[in-house]
């Protein structure tokens, strides 16, 4: 068990993605840098003076590559550190300066961005610099613990931001693959009602085609348009991931039924729902997406909108597009308090499948709103 859990983080990936080099890495390294110069400037033994302060530019450097390049970064850096402090033994008479106090960064930086092999590799690099220098400059028993634990503390510290980091990646992708399967649920379902729909107009459409030829002609019509709604659901549906349980062959909620979601609730908001424009012949998926849209924004409105009383559904639609929005009138400050969750994580997948956009934060005035874009027929491509 043991062998297979280090095996496992041996083989650990570097996260993904990391934080580009900003202006403030460069201001931490100016701000080393300049004090490396001052603190040289003010002692009065300079007898090393270049030395000394060549081993603090190396260490400041190290921290523009310390995401992007760990291990390496830890490697010169203490490298460098281990080279000055085995030369102090031999022969130089010097002491660093405060400024190489920022490779406690370092540690950290290796253990929430590097691979688990350059974890693994750094913390050895570290752990054979960290008793040389404690041998070089003599120090009480409870120094030295300090010393060991300012390290380990920066590197625990590291990787425990980078298991929080990979948990909440990992639920942002449980939260879109559950809204993939869901949406992908709810077209299925449609598809299935349509395609019931056209098997028992084929079914008529056969007992009456010998007594009543004219009337096969309007089933056949009315067996065409079914078809190729199908059709167009089951293009949405491509891509769409969805897990294999049954359906209930029944269409989803849809624009027509936003007004059940009217009214209110014991101890909530008053919701009212407003609907103006073209919203005929929208998209089932569609449809069941705008409702879903608005039912879990009420939802969050009447858990998390602190002191509302009102809560706005609009739904507009023109020849292309439909817009949803959501308005509360709760306080601000905790209006949005589904941010922490994944709840707008899901409603924004459901929305980028279909190919619209999602947008939920606080108004300028007062309250939280969510605004949702989509076209009229949904597209996955």
């Amino acid at each position: 068990m043991v062998t297979k859990a280090l095996r496992s983080l041996w083989a650990e990936t570097r996260p993904a993605n990391p934080p580009r080099r900003v202006w403030r890495d460069w201001a931490v390294v100016a701000v080393l840098v300049s004090g490396s110069f001052v603190e040289m400037l003010l002692r009065e033994d300079k007898a090393w003076a270049p030395l000394v302060v060549s081993v603090s530019l190396v260490v400041a450097a190290c921290l523009l590559w310390r995401r992007t390049s760990p291990l390496a970064a830890v490697a010169v850096a203490f490298g460098a550190l281990l080279a000055f402090d085995i030369a102090r033994i031999v022969a130089v008479d010097a002491t660093g300066l405060q400024s190489i106090a920022g490779v406690l960064v370092l540690p950290y930086a290796l253990l929430r961005w590097g691979a688990g092999r350059e974890a693994a590799l750094g913390l050895g690099i570290i752990l054979i610099w960290l008793p040389v220098t404690l041998v070089v400059d003599p120090t009480s028993p409870a120094e030295k613990v300090a010393g060991y634990s300012f390290f380990l503390f920066a590197a625990a510290l590291g990787a425990a931001i980078r298991y929080h980091a990979k948990t909440r990646i990992r639920d942002i992708d449980v939260a879109k693959a559950r809204e993939r399967e869901q949406l992908a649920r709810d077209l299925h379902d449609t598809v299935a009602h349509h395609v019931s729909g056209i098997v028992i107009q084929a079914q008529a459409g056969r007992a009456v085609a010998t007594s009543h030829p004219e009337r096969a002609t309007e089933v056949l019509a009315v067996i065409e348009d079914a078809a190729s709604r199908t059709l167009t659901e089951l293009r949405t549906m491509v891509g769409v991931l969805r897990a294999s349980e049954g359906a209930d062959f029944a269409p989803r909620p849809g624009v027509a039924d936003l007004g059940r979601l009217a009214g209110q609730a014991e101890g909530g908001p008053q919701v009212d729902v407003e609907l103006s424009g073209e919203l005929d012949d929208l998209s089932p998926a569609v449809g069941a997406t705008l409702y879903r849209l608005a039912q879990e924004s009420i939802t969050n409105a009447r858990r998390h909108a602190r002191h509302a009383t009102l809560v706005t559904v609009h739904v507009d639609g023109d020849t292309e597009r439909v817009r949803l929005t959501v308005d509360d009138d709760g306080d601000p400050s905790t209006a949005g308090g589904t941010t922490g969750g994944y709840g707008l994580v899901g409603m924004r997948e459901r929305a980028t499948l279909l190919g619209g956009t999602f947008q939920a934060g606080p108004t300028a005035a007062r309250g939280w709103r969510v605004e949702a874009m989509l076209p009229r027929i949904g597209d996955t491509a």
